[in-house]
Formats: C-alpha cells, structure tokens, sequence
C-alpha cells in the first residue's frame, strides 16, 4: 500500500527537476538578488509605487522591472544556489513543495529546498531575520519533528526510491540560536543538522576553494559518523606503536579516502570540533597539483590520518610479525563511513585527485593513528607545517589558544589568552565586533593581528618572557599576576578585558555611528585597532594611576573613568578639516599604527591636558619645529667639526699619503660621490664635481679615530692633540674603555639619523636629545 496517494505524489514529482537547462536558469534567477519581470509599459507607473524599479534597455513592448528580493525568498534562493553549487541536479523549481508526513490532509509540511543526489535526499528548512536578532523558540516545531521525520521517510521512499539517505537540515540567518541551546538539542536527537550563518559562510569558502570536489567535505559535515555502505573497506597493512600510539601504514584509493575524509578547518562552523587547525585549499595549488597528477606525477611522501573509532571500530586482522620488529603485518578493515579519517595533513594531495582521471586507480601512502585527541592532532599538524609552508599570522594567532592554555611557560599562557579574548570578541553575537574580525579561515574586515598587537602594548595584558613577567608590565594591567591558579585568573581577566573592549566599541557604534560604519576609517581598520585599543589602555593607565581603576575594577566601572576621553577623541575626529583626515589617513606602512596612536592621544590631551602620557611628551617634541631647527643646526656644525679635525689629524699623522692610509673609506666615499654625482644629473641638475671628502659618514669618522686613537707623528709638534685627547667625551656611559670614551659618536649617528629623515615627523630630535648634541666637542 502506498504511502501517499498516486495523483499527489506525482504533483509532488513534477515540482522538482532534473532538466539542467531548466535547473541552468533557475540557478541564475535565483543567484540573482533582484526580483526581474517585464511588463506593459503602460503598467510601468503602478509597478514603480509598488517598489519595482527600471533597469537596463526598455523593451519595444515592454519595460524591464526589478525590486531586491525580501530576506526570506532571498535566503532560500541562497540555500538552493549553494545546493546547486555543491553538484545537487535535481531540486525544486517552485516554493510550493508541500510533503505529507501522516494519512490525513493537515499533516502536510511546506518544505523550502529540497535536493536529491544519487543516494542522497536534502530537506531543507529556512528561518530568517532581515537584521540579527534573537531567535524565537522552536520547542514546538522540534518537539513534533522526529514523528514528521518519519513520514516525510515514507513519502520520499515512494517519490524517489528504497535505500536514499535522508537528512534534515534547518537553517538559518541572522538567528542568534546557539549550538547549545535547548531548541538545538532538540534538533541533534532527531539527528537533523543546523545550517547557520557560520555554516553558510564555511560552505561557501569550500565551493570556492575546492570548486567541484567541495561535496567531499560537505557531505562529510552532514553525515559525520553515519555508514557510506554496510561493507568495510580492507586493506593489506602494517601495525606499529610510536610514542605510546597505536599506527597504521597501508596504501588506499583516493576516491574511497574522499569520501570518509574530513578537514578540520579552523573555521566558526566547526566551533564543535575545537580545536581545530586547517587551513583552506589554496584554488590554484590545488588546480596545479591535479595537473601534475594527470601528468603522471605522484606523491611518495604520506598522508597523515586520524580514524575516530567512537561510533565504528576498526579492526586489524594480524598475520604476522617478523622475529627483529614489533611491528606486524596483517589486514586493517576500515568502516566506510562519513568523516571516519581526519585529514592532519596532506589535504592538497588528496583532494588533488577529486577531479582526476586516476582517483580510483592510483593508491597513496597512509600513515593513520587512531583515536588521537584534537589536540593531539593540532601539535601534530604545527610540527610538520612549521617547517613547510608557512601558517598565517591570523591562523597562528587563533591557534595559540588552544596550543598553550596549558602551558608550563608563562609567556605562551599570555598568547592563549590574547588569542581568547580575541575570539570572544569575534565570537559575541550582540557585540559591537562580532563577525568583524578574520578567525582562522574565516576572513572578516579586520584583521587579528593589529589586535594581537595592541592587547599587549597597551598594557591591557601583562607582558611576559619565559617564565617571567616584564617588570611594570602588569601595573596597569587587567591580569592579576599574583593569582597562581593561572586558568581561573585567565577566563577571569579575558571576560573582563572583553567587557570592557565591547563596552568602548560600543560607545562609539552607538554614539558616532558614522565614525564607526564608515570603512577603513579611524576605529574600524586595522590601523584604528591597533590605535583605539592602545589608547584605551594608555586611559586606563592614566586612570590606574590616578587610582581610580584597579585590577578587579568592574569592566562598567573601567569604562566609566574613560568614557570623557573617548568621547573627547570622537567629537574632534568628527570635526577634522579634510587636509588633517587626509593626512593622517594617507600614512601607511609600520608606522602608521603608531602615527594614529599618536594622533589619537593628542586630540584627547588637547581637551584633557593632565593626560599627558611621557611618549606623547616626546611625540609632540619631534613636531616641535623650533626645536628641530636647533638641533639641525647643532647636528650640522657636529658633522663639520668632524669632518675638518679627522682630515687634519690624518694629515699631520701621514703627510700627503693621508688619503692612501684610509683607502677602503676613501674608495667608499667616492662611489658614493659618483652616485651622488649620477643622481643629481637624472633629476636635472647637470653634471657637478662631488669632492669624496664631502662622503664621510659618521661610522667612517668612528673607524678612523678608533684605529689612531693615541697615534702621534714623530717628532710630535707641541700643539698637537691626538684622537684620544679631543673626542674623549664623558656621555653618560661609562670612562674607562675606549668604546664607553667615543659611544657618544654612535648616540650621535643615532640622533643623526632622526634629524635626517625630514620629510618623516616621527622622527626628529625630542629635548633630551638636542640637550645631548649641546655637549658634544664643537660646543
């Protein structure tokens, strides 16, 4: 007896298609974020008050219409494109797929995506808000979905055939439903799948790193743990132990090993799995490695597995075991299910041949453990890539976390923790950053590593070296380094710091909406981060040492003391002449970060002026024209004094060989003069003698009065004062050694260097330093 009667059932088959024409244009409507219809031109006004609007070229009898599709029809155009994207060819064509799940007429259930694969079946349920929001409870539709579930079996064994894996996804967008809320554990036990925006996102960066080979891991993310078929899979194999784990070497058909492979790719779709380490394929790596591939190349070097025996056990039938090994031979009869063999390395040469000509007749070396632990596998995956190509600086700051939570070493402790709080940013759905910063492989308009940066020259973390921490780092700091049970004091100081970032975040979000959503602006870019976040520690710093703020202070507290200053910052910013915004914009490279920083400490002390931190002090006297004059002028008659005493003392003490006794700096001096000479002529200057004397650097002043320190000519002329006794200058650094009598000539060539970068306002000489070319030799 039929489930579902014959009429219904084959309206329900004519609903969905197989047709790749049909499916090829459904796919680029769908794709589209418009609503498109033409219609009569005389119905052009009517439609325009409706909310359509005109594009392209009208028609002779007919105007083209479009109007963006609501959040809902648009989300379930995505699903289905990302289905259709994944290989699925038979879908529905229309919404009005309606599948019974009992006898009567009102057990009957709309279903928004349905999509059929050789042995697969999707139903998909879409859920969406137009803006995030928190979910509605689902108690009612999860409660009753188990018994639907079993229906709907039914219903799609007689549409579609016996022996079809059926899986229940519900998705959604803009829900804040969490993975462990009780409505998604209702879910899991009716082994149904969750489908949110992380999974989305992680979906659509495998279609577009692995492009047709992505159902791999697609499906493998589906169906985790469930048999592909009852058979198992047996090959010949060798059982060894290493580092008290149980191994396994044997060789396998990559089409069988793409099927129960999984990635653990560090992205928020897998946040079940943490730690999790992989990186993405890289498109054109992998297109290059099935090239090679399909030329005849091959691979002689393992690929690195991990089987999860916790749902099917694997089973190694020994046949022997040579007298010299504890190794054994034997066969090893692998379950064929999903996601069974993670992959720790060695993804690009597996996934290389998905689309290869020789994925079932070509076997590849397998070295499997079993049953390690995602730790395990991490450190793993860390010791064979760090001498390979290298990790990204936002992977490897994500990973720290996981890698050194744990650890013996105070410093690596210091590293997991930032790398917490920077996740629990990221990862805070009402928080004002929350998908804005990249996470592993999932990229984001920020990226991790300014904020890495900041968390620890802020002063918002304590700095650490080994097992020590940095003297006065922590005086301002949120982490109590005194607390010795170093987890509970970490989640204590990573909640705090969060609260308390998130809080000043959004302040600026709520208040001064358009600083905060304009992009790469001044508090959401990677230049800003590093800026806002060094800032707000400098102000908490500011407050601690006014004693208004302590380690345990409340992160509302905290951001009360400096909400003035922050506010102070917003207002001038808001109010900058476009030269100034251009300015400051416009720097770029290394030092730009700290040019920000600068520039925001100033605008807050400009309306503040007790907050006047010391590298503020000094910032300000490097813009100090005045002052930089001064010190040119010193700097400049320093350099000449040199210049005219080495030369003389060099000709006292050789004559008119002089020149012949320094002939390395002299032959130095005159490529420089040739280049010097050659540079002005290409700018248009003409040709003009550069005399090498005019070449000397101040290094080169140093080599020479070293080597002839105490030389004096013989006889020895009763004027005559030798190196020692005319540059011997009491600096502040010692007065015994020769090198601690001229170091003052190397603290020169230092402040030399500041003056002589002109164009560069960083640089330049603050008061201490101008203080110290004052006592040099020529004054």
């Amino acid at each position: 007896m039929t489930f579902i009667d014959a009429i219904e059932a084959d309206e329900l088959k004519n609903k969905v298609t197989d047709d790749l024409s049909q499916l090829g244009r459904l796919y680029r409507s769908k794709k589209n974020a418009y609503q498109v219809k033409s219609v009569e031109h005389n119905l052009v006004e009517t439609m325009l008050r409706k909310g359509w609007e005109e594009f392209g070229k009208p028609l002779k009898t007919k105007t083209k219409l479009r109007k963006p599709k609501n959040h809902s029809n648009k989300f379930e155009d995505d699903i289905w494109c990302q289905l259709y994207e994944l290989g699925f060819r038979c879908l529905n064509y229309s919404n009005d797929f309606i599948l019974p799940f009992g006898k009567s007429s009102h057990e009957k259930k709309q279903i928004d995506v349905i999509a059929v694969k050789k042995d697969i079946i999707l139903l998909v349920e879409c859920k969406s808000s137009e803006k995030h929001a928190k979910a509605p409870s689902f108690k009612t539709e999860f409660e009753g979905l188990r018994v639907r579930l079993s229906g709907f079996s039914k219903a799609l064994e007689q549409l579609f055939g016996k022996g079809k894996k059926i899986k229940y996804i519900f998705a959604t967008r803009n829900l804040k439903l969490d993975r462990t809320s009780v409505d998604i554990k209702r879910l899991n036990k009716t082994g149904s799948f969750f489908y949110n925006d992380n999974t989305y996102e992680y979906v659509k960066g495998l279609i577009k790193s692995y492009k047709d080979a992505a159902h791999y891991q697609f499906l493998a993310l589906l169906f985790k743990g469930q048999r592909i078929s009852k058979d198992r899979i047996e090959v010949p194999a060798i059982e060894g132990n290493m580092g008290q784990k149980t191994y396994y070497m044997f060789s396998i058909e990559p089409h069988l090993l793409l099927k129960m492979g999984f990635i653990l790719h560090r992205t928020r779709a897998n946040e079940v799995e943490m730690p999790t380490y992989q990186r993405l394929l890289v498109p054109s790596r992998l297109k290059g490695i099935t090239k090679f591939i399909q030329n005849g190349g091959y691979f002689p070097n393992s690929v690195i597995l991990n089987f999860s025996t916790k749902n099917h056990r694997l089973q190694f039938e020994p046949s022997s075991r040579g007298k010299s090994t504890r190794s054994r031979s034997g066969t090893l009869k692998i379950p064929n299910a999903y996601a069974i063999a993670y992959i720790i390395d060695g993804q690009h040469r597996v996934y290389g041949y998905a689309q290869s000509d020789y994925k079932k007749s070509n076997t590849i070396p397998v070295v499997a453990f079993k049953d390690l632990d995602s730790t395990e596998q991490l450190e793993i995956f860390m010791d064979i890539n760090q001498n390979q190509k290298a990790v990204s600086a936002t992977l490897r700051i994500t990973l720290e976390e996981d890698l050194y939570w744990n650890s013996n070493r105070t410093d690596s402790r210091m590293k997991a923790l930032r790398s917490s709080i920077i996740r629990e940013l990221e990862g805070a759905f009402s928080g004002p950053l929350y998908k804005k910063i990249s996470i592993g492989e999932d990229k984001a308009t920020l990226s991790a590593k300014p904020f890495a940066t900041a968390l620890i020259r802020s002063g918002l973390l304590p700095s650490a070296k080994g097992n020590n921490f940095i003297t006065g780092s922590a005086d301002s700091s949120l982490y109590n380094i005194h607390n010795h049970d170093h987890s509970s004091e970490m989640i204590r100081a990573r909640d705090s710091i969060v609260k308390f970032l998130n809080m000043c975040y959004q302040y600026v979000e709520d208040n001064f909406s358009d600083i905060f959503e304009r992009d790469r602006y001044f508090i959401v870019s990677n230049r800003g981060t590093y800026a806002f976040i060094c800032l707000i520690g400098s102000l908490n710093a500011f407050e601690s040492d006014n004693r208004n703020v302590g380690t345990k202070t409340s992160p509302s507290k905290r951001f009360n003391a400096i909400e003035k200053y922050l506010n102070a910052l917003l207002v001038q910013i808001n109010s900058l002449p476009e030269e100034d915004e251009k300015l400051i914009l416009g720097k770029l490279g290394s030092g730009s970060e700290v040019a920000w920083l600068r520039f925001f400490q100033n605008l807050v002390n400009q309306k503040y002026s007790k907050y006047e931190p010391l590298e503020l002090i000094d910032w300000k006297e490097r813009q100090d024209q005045q002052l930089q004059d001064k010190g040119r002028k010193l700097g400049t008659d320093i350099e000449k004094y040199l210049k005219k005493t080495v030369i003389n003392i060099l000709k006292q003490l050789f004559g008119e060989n002089w020149d012949i006794e320094i002939g390395a700096i002299q032959r130095e001096c005159e490529k420089r003069a040739a280049e010097e000479k050659e540079k002005l002529y290409k700018e248009g200057l003409g040709r003009q003698e550069i005399p090498w004397t005019d070449q000397f650097f101040v290094t080169d002043y140093k080599k020479i009065i070293e080597k002839y320190w105490t030389r004096k000519p013989d006889p020895t002329p009763s004027d005559f004062k030798s190196f020692d006794e005319i540059f011997s200058i009491d600096a502040g650094f010692g007065f015994n050694s020769k090198a601690e009598k001229i170091k003052w000539l190397s603290v020169f060539n230092s402040h030399r260097n500041n003056w002589a970068h002109a164009g560069t306002k960083e640089k330049g000489l603050n008061r201490d330093e101008v203080s110290f070319l004052q006592t040099e030799p020529v004054n």
